[in-house]
């Protein structure tokens, strides 16, 4: 017999000692995550009192399958729609915390004596949150659902989009020991072209592809696609220069807006649970005590810091934004963290040789620290608004309240903003798919037509270039057309210039640039396949455009192309009863909140329920075994695992939450003890059930046992037949073997009597 390969034994190692230490931490009623990161030291390189991972190597493979697998998590409960709504709140927020914390950050670096180029990585390693030390946090405190939660993590996927600059920025430093500003735009412009388009083209193909597949899907091959189309958006971002946390966030995110997200998130759970709890173990064993002891004081000073003006600095964004006081503060106390990013970007400083090779293990001690603080800071943060903000001077609130409720400026002016917003948003969107399909006709289908047409069968390679030109300009059709006409609203133009005298400035330039991007796109394709003058080309660009902008058959398709996209967009929201207008989003919520066995609500009426006089909110919907009852009656029974749509606002669904979705308090129950005894009796002539059915006899109500099975000896035969489960109206005659259950202590003797 070979020998194991020595990942058997780590794995083994790691998953009995994570389980034993959280098991121990639960007891102690301890965050996992921190069990995680102790089991890690425990069995770690600096911990020799213990048996040690061999192949580091191969543990770091699965911790990057467990980034893989928590991001992947995080998109499946991430909405590009709430994005949408607190986007700004995001931005906003991630940009002040990130200028503020380079700023702290690096002074902090030359308070303690360090080099310039410490100081610089120093700021960018505080300046980015750990997203999954935060959602895993959210996951053991339950607040996954809780408003704030929306805001964070919104800031989250900018300060991740923001870290993938800074790793590119870094880069540049750590060579040409200068800013490159040209690289760093080229950077951006990629992120922002590479994440539009698997955006739209994962949003129309996937959902298309799930519903075509759904009824063959079961949860084993929806968990396989799932897991595939995941490591497949992965390799796709890892080629594209990204990193592999940022594929597995945006394929979630596709798959988020999909019907089957909630099964998705399901039957990846328990492969999440399995693959983070290497990560956060593997974090674990980079501890190095003697680090810790020689940097003692900068690890605490650096920890501090992080956990005090980090805080800090994100509760001023989240507040600049526009939010109230109490949601700042939630929001800004779940950034006190560093973690995986600050980990690659002091990687990077030290694979080039430009910063102190003791910083490293300096920021993942750091890391550790505030990991542990983590979910203290958490639930700290609505204590601390009630006690300190809610004892604030009265004016100093007043003045807070109005600045986060004050007006977003003129309706004449929202509407002409609005209006040159839509139409810089057609010019981008559009531009992005055009792009796209620009780049896929270059690298791809020409060289195809030029190896496969020109050279192979010797056809001219005018030919093969029309061919291009033409196969190109066809799928190009739709999306040129609405760049140069969609919502075009002629009235509303004139309207607008009619009103406001300056607008003419801005109308007129913005519908040309739309004109002259289509021609762009015309002109550029042609002029790579045919490198014709440039005055034919135009005029070619022209006659192609005008065709395309009167053709009711690309109207028609690309209409066609929009509805399924909206469809596909908004199929999982479509789910819902209805939807909470805009007016009353900042007071209430819909949830789908789904009952536990072993919840007090459980074989309970919605009436003797009481959920509005308990709790305020009210039951819309009841989804059960795959079927909705909308506006279900007063007396619906609710079943174990139903599925209630309910509305109230936040306060009101978290208390509703807790007692609704109950875990128990051990997950597996001993039932070793036989609670039922199983009886033999023979019925004799003069007996008292003799020549009764079961219902005369009222065997049930009088014995307190059911029958199971009669054996019974037919004339003539030489064997019994047994009748199971036999009917009521069965009647006991002599020589019947009854067998029957019953909880009591039972004798003939005392069957007999009773």
């Amino acid at each position: 017999m070979s020998d194991l390969p020595p990942l058997f034994l780590d794995l083994a190692i790691i998953l009995v000692t994570a389980g034993i230490i959280t098991v121990v931490f639960k007891w102690l009623k301890q965050p996992l995550v921190l069990g995680y990161i102790v089991a890690g030291f425990f069995i770690g390189p600096y911990f020799p009192w213990f048996p040690m991972v061999n192949d580091g190597n191969s543990v770091h493979v699965w911790s990057e399958i467990g980034i893989v697998f928590l991001m992947f998590a995080l998109g499946l409960e991430f909405s590009i729609k709430k994005l949408k709504k607190v986007g700004s709140t995001g931005a906003i927020t991630a940009l002040t915390e990130l200028f503020l914390m380079f700023l702290i950050g690096s002074s902090v670096g030359r308070l303690l004596g360090w080099q310039s180029m410490d100081c610089i990585f120093l700021g960018c390693m505080l300046a980015i949150s750990s997203t999954t030390i935060i959602i895993k946090s959210f996951d053991d405190l339950k607040l996954k659902q809780q408003k704030f939660t929306g805001t964070v993590t919104a800031v989250l996927v900018v300060e991740d989009i923001v870290a993938v600059l800074l790793l590119v920025l870094l880069n540049t430093i750590s060579v040409s020991q200068h800013f490159d500003g040209a690289k760093l735009a080229f950077s951006l412009a990629k992120l922002v072209f590479s994440l539009v388009v698997w955006f739209v083209f994962g949003i129309y193909l996937i959902p298309t592809f799930l519903r075509w597949m759904r009824k063959y899907m079961t949860e084993e091959t929806l968990c396989v696609v799932a897991v595939g189309l995941c490591f497949l958006m992965v390799v796709m971002a890892s080629a594209a220069g990204f990193s592999t946390a940022l594929g597995a966030f945006v394929m979630g995110a596709i798959l988020a807006e999909t019907i089957e997200a909630d099964i998705i998130h399901k039957v990846i759970s328990p492969i999440k649970n399995l693959f983070g709890a290497v990560f956060f173990v593997s974090v674990g064993m980079m501890v190095d005590p003697g680090i810790l002891v020689r940097y003692v004081v900068p690890i605490l000073i650096i920890a501090a810091t992080v956990v005090v003006f980090k805080s800090m600095s994100a509760t001023i964004g989240v507040f600049l934004s526009g939010k109230p006081a109490r949601t700042a503060i939630q929001s800004g106390f779940c950034f006190c963290q560093i973690g995986e990013f600050s980990f690659i970007i002091a990687g990077v400083g030290k694979s080039f040789g430009v910063i102190n090779p003791d910083l490293y293990p300096i920021i993942v001690s750091v890391s550790i620290i505030t990991t542990f603080v983590t979910p203290y800071m958490i639930k700290a943060g609505r204590p601390f608004y009630e006690k300190v903000y809610t004892k604030l001077p009265a004016r100093w609130r007043e003045a807070l309240d109005q600045y986060s409720n004050q007006s977003k400026g003129s309706e004449h002016g929202a509407s002409l903003q609005k209006f040159v917003k839509k139409q810089l948003l057609i010019i981008f969107f559009y531009g992005i798919i055009l792009t796209a399909i620009s780049m896929i006709s270059f690298f791809f289908v020409k060289p195809l037509l030029n190896g496969w047409i020109v050279k192979e069968n010797g056809v001219p390679s005018f030919w093969g270039n029309l061919i291009g030109i033409v196969v190109t300009l066809v799928v190009m059709a739709p999306f040129l057309w609405a760049i140069a006409v969609k919502q075009v609203n002629k009235k509303r133009i004139k309207k607008l210039l009619a009103i406001y005298s300056h607008s003419r400035a801005v109308v007129i330039p913005l519908m040309l640039l739309r004109y002259f991007t289509a021609l762009f796109f015309v002109g550029l394709v042609l002029g790579q396949y045919m490198h014709l003058a440039l005055g034919f080309i135009f005029v070619l660009a022209v006659m192609v455009l005008i065709t395309v902008m009167f053709s009711k058959r690309a109207n028609g398709f690309y209409h066609r192309i929009e509805d399924r996209f909206v469809t596909n967009f908004n199929q999982r929201q479509a789910q819902q009863s209805f939807k909470i207008p805009e007016s009353l989003e900042q007071n209430f919520l819909m949830e789908r909140i789904r009952v536990t066995q072993y919840s007090p609500f459980v074989g309970v009426s919605l009436k003797e329920a009481g959920f509005r006089q308990r709790y305020g909110v009210n039951v819309v919907s009841v989804e059960r075994a795959g079927k909705v009852y909308d506006l279900p009656d007063k007396d619906t029974v609710i079943m174990p695992l139903d599925r209630l749509t309910v509305i109230g606002a936040e306060d009101q669904l978290s208390r509703f939450r807790a007692d609704a979705d109950v875990e128990p308090e051990m997950l597996i129950h001993d039932h070793s003890d036989n609670e039922l005894n199983i009886y033999r009796l023979v019925i004799v002539p003069d007996g008292p059930l003799c020549g009764k059915d079961f219902i005369r006899s009222e065997f049930q109500k009088t014995y307190n046992a059911m029958v199971i099975a009669i054996e019974r000896l037919k004339e003539g035969a030489s064997k019994s037949d047994y009748m199971l489960n036999p009917p009521a109206n069965t009647i006991f005659t002599a020589g019947d073997i009854v067998w029957f259950v019953s909880p009591e202590e039972y004798t003939i003797a005392r069957f007999e009597k009773k």
